[in-house]
């Protein structure tokens, strides 16, 4: 038995990497259950204010395809207490480098009304999409 049934994570996962693969198999050590909600299109224009490299569709079936992921819903949406509820997760899991920030410091207050803890995996140093995109001269 896993410390957690249900495990809930997010991102965009564009140009999926070894830190994406990284989180989502340390999240799956502690969870059952591991869903993945992978950012619209929309939403990343939105909060980003550019389109992700990799549209949605395929970003969706690149994380179901890994072994570690049990389910992948759409996040449309940045409330992510509504999410929480409707996967009935009881563990959030996020990179450390969200540590003690001011949003996930709310977050963890919110999830904490429904059960629901938030459990911070060491971030891979050295990656990241953002990197990946400035080694390639994207916006």
């Amino acid at each position: 038995m896993k410390d957690f049934k249900i495990g809930y994570t997010t991102g965009v996962f564009d140009m999926f990497h070894v830190g994406h693969l990284n989180i989502l198999s340390r999240a799956k050590e502690l969870c059952d259950v591991l869903v993945v909600g992978v950012s619209t299109d929309e939403l990343v224009e939105e909060y980003k204010r550019r389109k992700p490299v990799i549209p949605f569709e395929e970003r969706a079936a690149i994380v179901g395809a890994i072994k570690y992921v049990d389910r992948v819903v759409p996040q449309s949406s940045m409330d992510k207490l509504s999410a929480v509820k409707a996967v009935e997760a009881d563990v959030v899991f996020v990179g450390s480098d969200w540590k003690d920030s001011p949003q996930w410091l709310e977050y963890e207050k919110a999830f904490s009304t429904v059960g629901c803890r938030v459990i911070y995996l060491p971030h891979t140093e050295g990656i990241s999409s953002t990197i990946l995109r400035e080694r390639l001269n994207l916006k």
